[in-house]
């Protein structure tokens, strides 16, 4: 056996070994969940909370709360991102209930007190079923769906298949596809990974009012991301830039509260174009020689 095909044979030996590695590991590197025991008491500081389990059809039980406004407008269910539990998440329900919000969170199985194998197609039919949870006491029209990261991607697809008040991205990804190959480029994720998140393909059937925010320094979920998202329903979208923010810490920034208070309590007009520059013909005119 020749040199050449001695080391083709251990690079694709290696190659393989990655990928079957990358196929059953994912799991273990995408989310990153915190575990609480069933008995494990929710508390937050000037907060009301009320604890919810929904038990799916497959015996899972999705484990939620609902952070109580006073004389609330509507409910926001905020599906978070792949770390931790709500334990820690719940903390930003107050930038909702202080808009006079009820604020739903859930953890998605595996996380927090939540049961059952955690698959895409799992999550997803999960998050449906606490959606018409809420629909049952709470008109669609109430009902403000707010994905953050990971969760953008499940916000995403079930504002295409429902009619909610709007849907709100915090640093959304094209999808996870897209962000896993920025790390392993070399790899064929079309075939290995599990959760692909095809955002993008979701957001074409969304009808209702789409709000993207996302911070220009955001390094592991790239601004020009939500750029490109926000060209996909340009009619219904508008993008919010939270100048100088990251990946984690777009709440420290005044600039998006106020976008956050703007986008729930400002009432959409229609803006009469009459008399406005919109259908002016900007090409440059031809010179006749």
């Amino acid at each position: 056996m020749s040199t050449w095909l001695y080391i083709l044979i251990i690079v694709l030996a290696i190659y393989v070994l990655i990928s079957v590695l990358l196929y059953f590991l994912q799991d273990y590197l995408m989310f990153k969940p915190e575990k609480l025991p069933a008995d494990f008491q929710f508390y937050y500081e000037n907060q009301e909370t009320e604890e919810y389990n929904v038990e799916t059809r497959d015996g899972a039980i999705i484990n939620g709360l609902r952070f109580k406004a006073q004389d609330p407008k509507g409910v926001v269910f905020y599906l978070k991102g792949n770390s931790k539990s709500i334990k820690g998440w719940g903390k930003f329900a107050v930038d909702f209930t202080r808009l006079g919000y009820d604020v739903l969170m859930v953890d998605y199985r595996g996380f927090g007190k939540s049961t059952g194998r955690r698959t895409q197609k799992a999550v997803k039919r999960d998050m449906q079923v606490v959606y018409n949870k809420i629909k049952e006491k709470v008109d669609e029209k109430y009902i403000i769906l707010y994905g953050r990261s990971l969760g953008s991607g499940f916000a995403a697809k079930l504002a295409s298949m429902n009619n909610p008040r709007m849907l709100i991205l915090d640093a959304p990804y094209y999808s996870l596809s897209k962000v896993a190959k920025k790390f392993i480029p070399f790899m064929p994720l079309s075939l290995l990974i599990k959760y692909p998140m095809p955002t993008y393909k979701w957001l074409r059937y969304v009808n209702c009012p789409i709000h993207i925010i996302h911070g220009t320094d955001d390094r592991l979920i790239p601004y020009r991301t939500s750029v490109k998202l926000s060209k996909i329903r340009p009619e219904s979208t508008t993008l919010y830039t939270v100048i100088g923010g990251g990946h984690k810490n777009l709440n420290s920034f005044e600039s998006y509260h106020k976008m956050l208070h703007d986008i729930i309590t400002t009432k959409p007009k229609k803006i009469d174009m009459t008399g406005s520059s919109i259908h002016l013909n900007n090409a440059p005119k031809k010179v006749n020689a």
